[in-house]
């Protein structure tokens, strides 16, 4: 048996900064808390049963107990406001002795501290292929004996429970007993975090519904709306499935940087705004505790009035995928979520920066699948080659380095095929080319390159603050013969 140790302090302050603790590396990444919680968000229906596609994702067994039913349905109640004001997030410290784990946790100060409790277990990476059922058993859960069903795929394992003022339930003790010792020790050392044989790193989360007058921390909401916007992104844009080396941006040449904040000019923010060139978002250092997001732009009434109608444009792009089935449903709630956050921002200037952040984001989805309807009228790929194979744009993603919070790759196209007569784009050298190489074979013949590109943006966030970078002649848009 293995002993879980919950500890309620009470009239400790606990601070944001707190929840990246150090350890496994991805507990370092700001957007870990906040994944964690988006994905339960997501998983949950209208009626607090998990969805069939997230029982394994949250180590749910087929059958779960339907007591555990209640609970969460009042977890559910509360999902559209997670995180910015309805859930709270606590991140305990643990330690372990004896075969013994500790978590304690700072809970904030309430006479009238009543709540229902989620302990969120977040593995650093998929669990191990293999079954595995674990018990996890304590009168302070709700149900009592709660089981999770963990094996690959499990990112999540949930318990219940339900905390209550009684001096009596300051300290809980949960028992987990899973099938054999070593999987006992294993998930000891995984939860414990950095000890030689642990599968994979976990951290455990407390999660509880805001009720009034408790002051537990959520994410702000400017980070909320960043990595939601991570999430909408890498669900949204085709993705490649074959791995790729990881190349780096800041070996690409590049225009002066262009600093974006409160003394941008209205010149350089009408020509962002009316850009249809795809954004990469670059965020060097993002998480580090000595950095906190910062990005304001003010933007004038008739900026505004552009931006908010090249929103309604790009808006109905993702609205038209939708209704053809290419993008999921979660996609648009994704969408509606970052049009949420973007308007609870407090003050205009930050509104004004999430509203500009989400455009250049539509705008990449945009060109993406352009980009892919302009391939597949030119059949692109190996397996399917234009009529004679001939020279003709054809996709090639690169992928970048993990610094990016997203999109990790690029479809940057190249140009293949055969420059026979008729010449696709072909000029005056590559005609008289053609015809010399036709009698004297050392030449070199012409050869399919790419002859028009588009740029790509790169908006880098630092230490220094927030800056717009154009990489020209970046992805191939059209095909000739040269």
């Amino acid at each position: 048996r293995v002993a879980f140790h919950l500890w309620e302090i009470f009239h400790i302050t606990f601070s944001l900064g707190d929840l990246f603790c150090s350890g496994v590396d991805r507990r370092m990444e700001p957007c870990f808390v906040d994944d964690a919680v988006a994905a339960l968000r997501e998983a949950l229906q209208t009626d607090g049963a998990l969805s069939n596609s997230s029982l394994t994702l949250f180590g749910a067994c087929r059958a779960p107990d339907p007591s555990s039913r209640s609970t969460l349905l009042v977890l559910s109640e509360e999902r559209r406001r997670w995180p910015d004001g309805g859930l709270k997030v606590l991140h305990p410290a643990a330690a372990e002795e004896r075969g013994v784990v500790t978590l304690t946790f700072d809970l904030p100060a309430s006479s009238l501290l009543e709540m229902n409790l989620l302990l969120l277990l977040a593995f650093e990476s998929p669990a191990a292929a293999g079954d595995l059922e674990v018990t996890f058993s304590s009168r302070f859960l709700l149900p009592h004996s709660q089981s999770a069903c963990i094996s690959e795929g499990t990112l999540y394992v949930l318990l219940m429970g339900r905390s209550s003022s009684s001096s009596s339930q300051h300290r809980w003790t949960i028992s987990a007993e899973a099938k054999s010792p070593r999987m006992n020790q294993n998930l000891i050392d995984a939860i414990v975090g950095g000890k030689p044989g642990g599968p994979v790193g976990v951290t455990p989360l407390l999660l509880f519904t805001g009720e009034e007058g408790i002051t537990g921390r959520s994410a702000p909401i400017l980070t909320s709306f960043v990595c939601e916007l991570r999430r909408f992104l890498e669900g949204v844009l085709p993705q490649d499935q074959a791995k790729q080396p990881l190349l780096q941006l800041d070996s690409l040449q590049s225009l002066p940087p262009l600093p974006l904040g409160l003394s941008s000019s209205e010149t350089l923010l009408a020509a962002l705004i009316n850009s249809s060139a795809p954004t990469i978002f670059y965020f060097n250092n993002w998480g580090s505790k000595s950095q906190g997001l910062r990005g304001q732009l003010i933007l004038s009434p008739a900026l505004l009035v552009e931006l908010r109608l090249r929103l309604e444009q790009s808006e109905m792009l993702i609205l038209d995928l939708a209704e053809q089935e290419t993008v999921s449903p979660r996609t648009t709630a994704r969408l509606e979520r970052l049009k949420d956050l973007s308007a609870s921002q407090q003050m205009e200037a930050g509104s004004h920066f999430c509203a500009f952040l989400l455009l250049k984001a539509l705008k990449t989805v945009a060109h993406a699948y352009d980009m892919t309807r302009r391939l597949r009228s030119t059949r692109a790929g190996p397996d399917s080659p234009p009529k004679g194979n001939i020279c003709g744009l054809r996709s090639l993603t690169v992928s970048f380095e993990k610094l990016l919070l997203g999109p990790q790759s690029a479809n940057i196209n190249n140009c293949r095929g055969v420059c026979a007569f008729p010449l696709i784009n072909g000029n005056n050298h590559a005609i008289l080319l053609t015809s010399h190489t036709e009698s004297v074979a050392e030449e070199r013949a012409p050869c399919c390159v790419p002859v028009a590109y588009d740029p790509l943006e790169v908006l880098d966030w630092n230490d220094e603050g927030s800056f717009l970078s154009i990489k020209p002649d970046m992805i191939a848009r059209e095909c000739g013969c040269r």
